[in-house]
């Protein structure tokens, strides 16, 4: 019988705020570091002009590594070419829209619900944001929002849009991004230049969707995911009382000791960086054997053609190190309402550092649930039954903080 472990701490009183592998506990950045021991989508429209500055940049391009099955050599090509820069990106996700509402995935069966728009925000450093939202009908109360942050190499496309329509059904809207460099908004594919900034681009924007008119007065909760995790805590580090909540799934947020580099070869990586931060020279491996569990949903991964799969870039791989140490440190601070889900077998992110954080943090609500089983991608990589179990939970949870306001 597969059983989820749940572990809670709750006040008395409401919250005043609004595979072979060594180990099996995985930290995100092992896989990279070496070892040591839709505006609605209109097809044909003309895509954003890059800068000639962007044109003439000098990076290792990026592109698919195998043939996707069953979709023509059109749509492969297409798939193949290089996804650097936002425009390509948003080509390619056009062409294949119809393709991914086809695949026999329960997130993508579901009819859906309410009212779906597509934006692009400009940010204060001058990057086009990919933005979208997703919302009940008219006429359905709105019991409170969802923002979601996504993971390294991924997009708030594709699985989320099943994701986002689930919690939708439950009474709630959602909105979400694309991280600069990730997903159809613009910057370089895979680049992070700094951590602080994906967290900045976050307050600045889901700031300005807080203050629409629908979401006047409703509780408002980010959910974090993998690296999304990260980017949600340090937002709430930044901004402690801008939240009614938090949900992280499998986030990454501690390094453990076993998959440190040495200190020499951290100081080497660091100054590597420093000298070509967009080189693309640590190892990747093919991680959908370890985010998905079920093996027909794992096939699927291939069509998430937007999402970086090439060589983690150098400057990239620093400042997640460094993000993860910042939140170690402050880890106490985090005083949200919390809400932890974790494959209890998770070996893309560790599942004892989720255990970490839930005792830590100083939330005086505050929730772990671990999945018996369950692989890195537990909403969207899990069999059918323990989708729906977890998002049943997650919807129990944000509906017993909502009815209290």
């Amino acid at each position: 019988m597969d059983l989820s472990f749940t572990l809670r701490f709750r006040p008395p009183y409401p919250s005043l705020s609004r595979r072979k592998l060594d180990s099996p506990i995985i930290h995100p950045l092992k896989r990279f570091l070496p070892s040591f021991y839709r505006p609605e989508t209109n097809p044909n429209a003309k895509p954003f002009p890059m800068s000639s500055r962007t044109r003439h940049s000098t990076v290792v391009t990026a592109k698919l590594n195998k043939p996707i099955d069953d979709v023509s050599e059109e749509l492969n090509m297409i798939a193949s070419q290089n996804l650097d820069h936002a425009p390509a990106r948003r080509r390619v996700r056009s062409a294949f829209i119809q393709v991914q509402q086809q695949l026999d995935h329960p997130l993508f069966k579901m009819t859906p619900p309410g009212k779906t728009y597509e934006w692009y925000e400009r940010n204060s450093r001058g990057l086009e944001i990919f933005c979208k939202r997703w919302i009940p009908e008219p006429g359905v109360r709105m019991k409170g929002a969802v923002f979601f942050s996504h993971g390294y190499g991924d997009t708030c496309t594709f699985f989320f849009e099943g994701i986002a329509k689930r919690i939708v059904a439950s009474g709630y809207g959602v909105y979400a991004l694309d991280h600069p460099g990730f997903g159809l908004s613009e910057g370089l594919h895979g680049y992070i230049p700094s951590f602080d900034e994906l967290a900045d681009n976050v307050i600045e924007l889901f700031t300005k969707i807080k203050g629409r008119p629908e979401l006047r007065g409703l509780p408002c909760f980010l959910l974090g995911q993998s690296m999304g995790g990260a980017v949600a805590l340090k937002v709430h580090l930044k901004e402690p009382r801008a939240w009614d909540g938090i949900i992280l799934v499998a986030p990454m947020c501690r390094i453990a000791a076993d998959v440190q580099p040495p200190a020499p070869v951290l100081k080497a990586l660091i100054l590597l960086s420093k000298v070509m931060p967009k080189a693309k020279l640590l190892p990747q491996k093919d991680l959908a054997a370890l985010c998905f569990r079920d093996l027909k949903k794992r096939k699927m991964a291939d069509y998430n053609v937007v999402c970086y799969n090439d060589q983690m870039r150098l400057k990239t791989a620093v400042e997640l190190l460094n993000a993860t140490k910042d939140i170690e440190k402050q880890v106490e601070k985090v005083s949200s309402p919390l809400l932890i889900l974790h494959g209890a077998a998770d070996k893309v992110t560790d599942p004892l550092v989720s255990q970490f954080l839930y005792q830590k943090a100083s939330s005086k609500d505050k929730t772990l649930k671990l999945y018996e089983g369950a692989y890195h991608s537990i909403l969207e990589g899990e069999p059918d039954t323990k989708i729906f179990a977890i998002f049943d939970d997650i919807i129990a949870w944000l509906d017993s903080r909502c009815s209290a306001k």
